[in-house]
């Protein structure tokens, strides 16, 4: 029994609500909220009639935690979920802590200005630091580890399927099969078919820069970086088939390299079809993944932002899409003699 609030309406809001509804004697009411209201509403029309969960719907400004506590305040959640922007991570966790509810993020945060001074002066000393360049890490969030015991409330980071259940599955191997762990290989693969050229599965503006960026691995205690999708692999997905995947950095990396002990060598993996990286080389090469403002007919605009109003809604891919996803966790381990152990952790979606 409890009661939920739910900050998001985007394709993976949508998604996470969703299931909430189909587990109605755990999420017995929900309140979904938005800046747009009207979109809260719209999936609340969609999906009340096959749900015994209560929902209700909000406007609220996930920028301003003043506004966010007083809807928690005025809520009375058991836990917020966040399934907004990455960019809206630290504001809301900052609601949290002043209204004293827990927190649940699928995603870690992500500035949005990447020249703002104050932000590149630590994301650079950083870099140096850990050797890796992504615009994501667990830092930001990290920080808040303290002023949340002291809160007497929890935050619960990266809660989807990877980052997510890939962590607890490793955990719960490391627990219960062997006796240490020494590599690990996450791979994440899409096997559906939306029919479109090019859409992203989740926001474009996320998914797009993550692609497009530097990869990397943890091995021996360090970071190595990599060129965008130097590392490519081929592998035999289970109900899916043979697929072309290439190695990214990935948040769940940085979490498992530091909270499974004796791990030498951990790696995430995503497919990608030749039409998607087709048309993301073409759009980056043309300037159209850039987050820099440009003036365009009297107006300010980010490209990768426009290029975001111009593909189609993620949300809208599901009905349309055909096919298997299948997140695999690939682990071995050696156990002090010449002897391998794999386990796989499959979720076909």
């Amino acid at each position: 029994m409890s009661r939920l609030l739910v900050i998001g309406c985007g394709g993976v809001a949508s998604v996470a609500i969703r299931k909430c509804c189909q587990n109605s004697d755990v999420f017995t009411e929900i309140m979904i909220a938005s800046r747009t209201k009207e979109k809260c509403d719209a999936l609340k029309e969609k999906i009340e009639s096959t749900t015994k969960t209560k929902i209700e719907t909000a406007k609220v400004d996930a920028d301003n935690a003043a506004e966010v506590a007083e809807l928690i305040r005025a809520y009375k959640p058991d836990a917020v979920l966040n399934v907004a922007l990455p960019y809206q991570d630290l504001t809301i966790m900052d609601a949290c802590l002043e209204a004293g509810a827990d927190y649940i993020d699928t995603a870690n945060y992500e500035a949005e200005d990447t020249e703002d001074p104050t932000w590149r002066a630590i994301y650079e000393k950083r870099c140096k630091e850990k050797g890796f360049t992504a615009y994501f890490d667990y830092s930001w969030q990290w920080a808040y580890q303290e002023k949340f015991k002291e809160a007497g409330i929890t935050a619960l980071l990266g809660s989807g399927f990877d980052p997510g259940v890939t962590s607890v599955f490793t955990a719960y191997a490391l627990k219960h099969y062997f006796d240490e762990i020494e590599t690990i290989d996450i791979l994440d693969c899409n096997g559906g078919d939306h029919g479109y050229p090019f859409a992203t599965n989740f926001n474009p503006e996320i998914n797009l820069r993550e692609v497009s960026a530097n990869g990397s691995y943890w091995e021996n205690g360090h970071w190595v970086e990599t060129e965008p999708m130097e590392i490519k692999r081929e592998y035999n997905f289970p109900q899916v088939g043979e697929k072309d995947m290439y190695l990214l950095h990935h948040e769940e990396i940085e979490s498992l390299a530091k909270t499974i002990p004796g791990v030498k060598r951990i790696r995430f993996f995503m497919t990608f079809g030749q039409s998607y990286l087709d048309h993301m080389r073409c759009l980056e090469d043309v300037g159209m993944l850039s987050t820099t403002p440009i003036q365009y007919n009297g107006q300010e605009i980010v490209p990768i932002q426009f290029l975001k109003a111009l593909l189609p809604d993620p949300a809208s891919l599901g009905p349309r899409t055909k096919g298997k996803t299948n997140i695999e966790k690939v682990m071995l381990t050696t156990n002090g003699v010449d002897v391998s152990n794999y386990v796989f952790a499959d979720f076909l979606l």
